[in-house]
C-alpha cells in the first residue's frame, strides 16, 4: 500500500509518498507561499529535483498540483491517484477527546473546528489541508495523527494545572504536550536499541521549537510543553516557562493587549530576545564564539533550563536508562549536546565527546562514554514515517 503523508501549514503544504511494503519514500516535496505567488519543490530519490512557480490560490490547488506531479509520466512515481491507499495528516492538537490516531470523518472535523480557540496557530491550516485532500480524494481514508495523543497516558497530577478546577472543566485548560509524534518515534528507536520493554527514557526534541518528554515503556509520563507550545524551555523566539505575574506586569508597564503580550512571548523572546542576534541557535553560537556576552547568556539560559528538566524527570521516574537528542539542534549540534550533558555525571549521564563532536549530521549515533550508567543517543526523528505507519495500521 502507498500512503501519502500531508503536513499543512498556514501558507505551505509538505508531502511524502511512502511505499509501506518497503518503507521507502517514493517522492516528497513542499508547496509554499500558498495564497500568495506560489511555488513547489518536488523530489524523488536519485533524480534531479523539480522546482517551479505555481498558481496556488489555496490548499486545494496545492494538493491538486501534488497529485498531478506524483502521476506525471516524467516527474511522477505512480500511474494514477488510485494507487494511493490512504492519506495521513499531521495534526498538532487533538484536544481532550481525540487521544489516538483516528480516521477523520465529519464528526472529527467538527470537533477539530470546535477547539481552534485553544489551537489558533496550527488548527486552521491542518483543517484546511484535510478538507482540501478529502475534496480531491473523496474515495480514500484520511487519518489524523495527533502530536498531543502521545500524552494521553499521563496521569492527572502531570497534566492538571493548580488553578481553580472548574476552569479546566469549562475551558479544557490542561497540559497537552506537543511534538508527540517525534518523541514517540525516537523513544521507540531507543527502546529497540536497549532491548528493554520498561525502559525509562528522556527524549529532547530541540529545534526552533523545543520540548522534553519523559517516558516509561514507551508511554509518556510528563512533558515540558503545556496548554500551548509556549511552556517549557526557551526556544528560538518563545520565552518558555516564566513567573505568570511577569506577564501581567509587562502588560501594565508596556500597555500591551493580550494579543500584543502573546506576540512578545511567542515571537520576540527566547534566543532572539536575550541575544538580540538571531532565533537560530547556529547564529547565536557563532556570536558567542566571537565574544558576544548576550549570546553566551542566551545559550547558558537554554542549557540551564534543559538540565533542570532532565534532572526533574529523573526524579519523577526514579531513574533513567537513556537520554535521547533529536530534531534540528538535538540531532546535529554536538556542541549543544556537550553543554547539556556536562556536569550530569552524578545522574549517571556521561558522553564520549570525541564521538559526540564527530558524528555526522542526521546520523543515528550512540555517544555514551564507556562506563556510564545511562546511555545517550543522537537519533534523527522521522515524524512522517510514524504518520504513515499509523495510517497504514488503521486502514489496512
Amino acid at each position: 500500500m502507498k500512503i501519502l503523508v500531508v503536513n499543512a501549514g498556514s501558507s505551505s503544504l509538505k508531502y511524502q509518498l511512502f511505499d509501506m511494503e518497503s518503507g521507502d519514500v517514493l517522492a516528497k516535496g513542499l508547496c509554499e507561499r500558498i495564497g500568495i505567488d506560489g511555488a513547489i519543490t518536488h523530489k524523488r530519490p536519485g533524480k534531479e529535483n523539480y522546482k517551479a512557480e505555481a498558481s496556488l490560490g489555496d490548499h486545494k490547488a496545492a494538493i491538486e498540483l501534488v497529485l498531478k506531479l506524483l502521476c506525471d509520466p516524467q516527474l511522477g512515481v505512480i500511474s494514477g491517484v488510485e494507487e494511493i491507499g490512504a492519506v495521513g495528516h499531521r495534526v498538532a492538537h487533538g484536544g481532550e477527546k481525540i487521544r489516538c490516531s483516528s480516521i477523520i470523518e465529519d464528526k472529527e472535523l467538527e470537533y477539530l473546528e470546535s477547539i481552534v480557540e485553544i489551537n489558533p496557530l496550527h488548527g486552521p491550516p491542518a483543517i484546511s489541508g484535510i478538507k482540501a485532500c478529502k475534496s480531491v480524494m473523496p474515495n480514500v481514508k484520511h487519518v489524523g495523527v495527533f502530536d498531543t495523543s502521545y500524552y494521553s497516558t499521563m496521569e492527572e497530577k502531570a497534566y492538571i494545572y493548580p488553578i481553580p478546577y472548574e476552569l479546566y472543566e469549562k475551558y479544557q485548560i490542561r497540559r497537552y504536550g506537543f511534538h508527540g509524534t517525534s518523541h514517540r518515534y525516537v523513544c521507540a528507536k531507543a527502546m529497540e536499541i536497549l532491548g528493554k520493554d520498561d525502559a525509562k527514557i528522556i527524549t529532547c526534541h530541540l529545534g526552533n521549537g523545543s520540548s522534553i518528554t519523559a517516558s516509561i515503556g514507551g508511554k509518556a509520563v510528563d512533558t515540558s510543553m503545556g496548554f500551548t507550545p509556549q511552556e517549557g524551555v526557551p526556544m528560538g523566539t518563545r520565552s518558555g516557562s516564566l513567573d505568570p505575574t511577569v506577564v501581567t506586569y509587562i502588560m501594565k508597564k508596556e500597555g500591551l493587549s493580550p494579543d500584543g503580550m502573546e506576540k512578545l512571548l511567542n515571537s520576540k523572546s527566547g534566543l532572539l530576545g536575550v541575544s538580540g542576534v538571531s532565533s537560530d541557535c547556529r547564529d547565536v553560537l557563532e556570536a558567542q564564539d566571537k565574544g558576544d556576552n548576550r549570546s553566551k547568556l542566551a545559550m547558558d539560559i537554554l542549557v540551564h533550563y534543559i538540565k533542570k528538566i532532565i534532572g526533574s524527570y529523573i526524579a519523577e521516574m526514579n531513574g533513567l536508562d537513556a537520554l535521547v537528542f533529536t530534531a534540528g539542534i538535538g540531532e546535529n549540534d554536538g556542541i549543544v549536546r556537550d553543554m547539556i550533558c556536562k556536569d550530569l555525571s552524578y545522574l549517571g549521564i556521561e558522553i564520549d565527546n570525541d564521538i559526540n563532536l564527530s558524528c555526522g549530521r542526521g546520523v543515528q549515533t550512540e555517544i555514551t562514554k564507556k562506563g556510564s550508567r545511562v546511555r545517550t543517543f543522537a537519533i534523527p526523528t522521522n515524524e512522517e514515517y510514524m504518520i504513515a505507519l499509523d495510517t497504514y495500521e488503521l486502514v489496512k
